[in-house]
């Protein structure tokens, strides 16, 4: 999560699917996480060995700017990048495109907790994976 922009590609089921046939929009924070979890793994840790290690990360805050719609079947693209907001913080931001077109973009702000407690963000956290 060193602020190089990570992606994943994600077909949106029947099921992310609204009465309109266009994606929900709560699903786009659900696509953030999906993208979250990449970066996370691409430090060469995933969310749940941070997580016995005692480090959690809780959103504090979320955003979700919608630019157009994305709809059952789409292959959509989600792409971002982590970067420290302060010591105990990180920031991602996220795109979701099909194709060229952007689709939606946001971020979230997250609190760094060592065993309950406010914590630095961990040098692996943020850095690149390590062979």
């Amino acid at each position: 999560m060193d602020g190089e922009p990570t992606s994943i590609t994600y077909r949106v089921p029947y099921a992310d699917t609204d009465r309109m046939g266009v994606v929900y929009y709560a699903n786009y924070l659900v696509y953030f996480e999906r993208l979250r979890n990449e970066l996370l793994r691409r430090t060469g840790t995933s969310y749940r060995q941070w997580e016995e290690s005692g480090i959690m990360l809780p959103v504090v805050e979320a955003a979700c700017r919608y630019r157009g719609p994305a709809h059952y079947d789409d292959i959509l693209t989600v792409s971002g990048e982590a970067s420290p907001v302060k010591a105990t913080r990180i920031r991602i931001d996220y795109r979701v495109r099909r194709g060229e077109e952007l689709l939606a973009e946001g971020h979230t702000i997250h609190a760094c907790l060592k065993d309950g407690r406010p914590a630095r963000v961990p040098e692996g956290l943020l850095g690149k994976k390590t062979e």
